[in-house]
């Protein structure tokens, strides 16, 4: 598992590609799209990652929630993924159509749902966001969300054999090689 993380417009989701392109030689490649579109300006960020994405062989499937059951929609075989963006994944599970989840069951589900999903794949690349950067105090939800991706993050990372942080479209390796 390769975990790729960085700020908006960073590069991460360019590093994240290049990085699936090495490591699905002769394998399936998905796009696992965990982005819900709400208006103008995300139905603009989704048109632009898909032609990012366009002739590079990837098959998407739109999972918004339980990420684990994306491998339900993926062929036997060899295969590599790339999750779109632990953020997006995060603040759907967190406000959910059943109310607003607790931090520490949602980053439990998330972290479980992204480990049972590295489980089927041979190669999986997981894109975040940074968060705590900007030194703002949210409202209480905001920061349980921000607490609960702080929490998901130090668990993949932990678990990940590499972790990368793409500054200005240069990415750092902070473990792994």
């Amino acid at each position: 598992m390769v975990l790729v993380i960085g700020g908006s417009g960073s590069g991460k989701s360019a590093y994240a590609e290049a990085c699936m392109e090495t490591l699905s030689k002769g394998k399936r490649k998905y796009y696992l799209a965990a982005m819900k579109v709400y208006d103008k300006e995300g139905e603009k960020k989704v048109a632009r990652h898909r032609q990012l994405r366009k002739g590079k062989g990837f098959v998407t499937i739109e999972q918004k929630t339980d990420i684990e059951r994306a491998l339900e929609k993926m062929e036997d075989g060899e295969k590599t993924a790339l999750l779109e963006c632990v953020l997006n994944l995060t603040a759907n599970e967190m406000f959910s159509e059943n109310g607003i989840q607790s931090e520490a069951s949602v980053a439990e589900k998330v972290v479980d749902g992204i480990l049972a999903l590295r489980m089927g794949l041979t190669h999986l690349v997981v894109v975040s966001g940074n968060v705590f950067e900007d030194g703002t105090r949210y409202d209480e939800t905001t920061m349980a969300y921000i607490r609960a991706v702080g929490k998901i993050h130090g668990s993949l990372a932990e678990r990940a054999e590499k972790v990368v942080e793409v500054v200005a479209g240069i990415p750092v390796i902070v473990k792994g090689s």
